[in-house]
């Protein structure tokens, strides 16, 4: 009877060690449950650091002798522009030249019509860091028209590109810009809620964008980041 006795005892004090044990450990879960999802953002307005403009020049000619000597001759007449203009040699790419036969068009049946046989685009690209210089460009290179050189964008919607390279150096203090407001926004949901923002508990970094500040303006563009993040909260 006693064995039995002390049996029985044992396994209740049992079920009231275990019971005490999973009490606690159902108070550690909910404490560590209790967190918020807050979104912090940080922007920039920065200029555009890179301009590049891409250029077409278009010429036509009867036989491939004569636009050989037209190509080369306007290339070198629109070489020479740039650096009269100040651009450095680095800055001044010539690109490939593509040559098509238009009268040999099957699908447009008065190609063989055309005035001239060969149609000829060459590419020029000035590439440089000096964007007041080449914004000037476009319209200081009307001075061409007079030796029979008129220069195409190949965008003509918007001739110039404008380029932020410096991302990577602010980076480390947008990101951190973006987490300090996230806290904030966390610290006044807590005071809503009577409790205080402890550690952070997933932090997810959103994707960097850089875009133009507005139509008229993309030489100046807007950085911008968000993140997102899960802070614990304490009672």
């Amino acid at each position: 009877m006693k064995i039995g006795w002390l049996k029985t005892l044992t396994f209740c004090a049992s079920i009231v060690i275990a019971g005490f044990f999973v009490g606690n450990m159902h108070k550690t879960g909910k404490k560590y449950d209790r967190f918020v999802k807050v979104k912090g953002l940080s922007e920039r307005e920065v200029n555009a650091d890179l301009a590049v403009w891409a250029i077409n020049i278009t010429l036509t000619a009867n036989d491939l002798n004569s636009l050989k000597i037209k190509i080369e001759k306007q290339n070198d007449e629109v070489y020479d522009f740039f650096i009269a203009e100040g651009f450095e040699k680095n800055e001044l790419i010539k690109g490939s030249t593509n040559i098509s036969d238009v009268r040999a068009d099957i699908y447009n049946p008065n190609s063989r019509n055309n005035e001239f046989r060969y149609l000829a685009k060459s590419e020029f690209t000035v590439r440089t860091n000096d964007i007041d210089k080449l914004q000037k460009a476009p319209s200081e290179s009307l001075k061409l028209m007079s030796k029979g050189i008129l220069l195409g964008s190949k965008n003509t919607w918007r001739p110039i590109e404008y380029i932020f390279s410096g991302l990577n150096n602010l980076k480390p203090s947008m990101i951190e810009e973006a987490t300090k407001n996230a806290r904030e926004v966390a610290e006044k949901f807590a005071r809503d809620s009577d409790s205080r923002v402890g550690e952070i508990r997933i932090a997810r970094q959103g994707l960097f964008t850089i875009n133009d500040r507005d139509e008229n303006t993309p030489q100046i563009k807007i950085v911008r980041v968000v993140s997102t993040i899960d802070f614990q909260l304490k009672d």
